[in-house]
């Protein structure tokens, strides 16, 4: 059996965003990374996340944020906030947003070559809604409701990426 040598293209790449990177992005970055390990596919697909602002650059994940994901097993512990930039998609293959203003506001600094997909996550898993909803100003549920989201999404979203890459 003669086994094919990976090439760079054979690779993707994601990067999730929300507006400071805290809550929603670190969110989807530690569960779809989760899930990418699971299926031994952590060599074929690079994850990142990033906020479209700079309030929180340097900052771990929201602690409420980084317990609800905790008490389902993903660990946001080693991640730290950064913001989004235009070199990021010279990059990515994937570049999701969490909701509409994210969304505008990535475009808005999107180059004219980029040749990726630029959307909403929650439209890869054809998801009512269509945004993932901020919990940073609600209680504990809006957090697990986050998270039930994200998981959805990263499952069609990897699916995706796993016919992409023949997997």
């Amino acid at each position: 059996m003669r086994v094919r040598a990976l090439r760079y293209q054979d690779k993707k790449s994601v990067l999730f965003v929300c507006l400071g990177n805290i809550c929603r992005s670190p969110t989807a970055h530690g569960v779809f990374r989760a899930l990418v390990e699971q299926r031994g596919l952590a060599h074929l697909i690079e994850i990142d996340s990033a906020g479209t602002a700079a309030y929180h650059i340097g900052n771990p994940p929201d602690h409420r944020s980084a317990a609800a994901a905790l008490q389902r097993g993903y660990d946001l512990s080693d991640l730290r906030a950064r913001q989004a930039i235009a070199a990021d998609f010279d990059h990515y293959d994937y570049v999701l947003a969490m909701d509409r203003e994210n969304l505008s506001e990535l475009r808005a600094i999107c180059p004219a070559s980029f040749k990726g997909h630029l959307g909403l996550f929650l439209d890869l898993a054809e998801l009512d809604p269509r945004e993932v909803p901020d919990p940073y100003y609600g209680g504990p549920s809006g957090f697990d409701h986050v998270l039930d989201l994200v998981e959805a999404a990263s499952e069609a979203l990897l699916d995706r990426i796993a016919k992409e890459l023949n997997q």
